[in-house]
């Protein structure tokens, strides 16, 4: 399993843009092909924080989805409206075990 743990600050005065871009981007991931989870958190304390968290069978179905349309669609919409650039940190999955693992 191949997981990313994106860590996104944004711009206060974007905040409602960015979780209803978010979410579109959410709806169309979980049904992409090898994906198991596509979380988005804000945090309680700081709304403008958000960690979006990708899990994906393999490496090959992480890679794929960042040529699909709605996450360019939603990579361009939400890049003015980063207070910092975006962190994503991969991380190799070991529990839960999945079947494509």
């Amino acid at each position: 399993m191949e997981v990313t743990i994106v860590h996104v600050r944004v711009k206060p005065e974007h905040i409602a843009e960015f979780i209803e871009a978010t979410e579109l981007n959410h709806l169309a991931s979980i049904q992409e092909p090898g994906n198991l989870r596509f979380d988005v958190l804000q945090a309680q304390d700081d709304p403008s924080c958000f960690v979006l968290y990708e899990a994906y069978e393999t490496i090959e179905d992480a890679r794929r989805h960042k040529e699909t349309a709605h996450y360019i669609a939603w990579r361009d919409a939400v890049a003015d409206w980063m207070a910092e650039p975006r962190q994503g940190v991969p991380y190799k999955g070991l529990f839960p075990r999945h079947s494509g693992a």
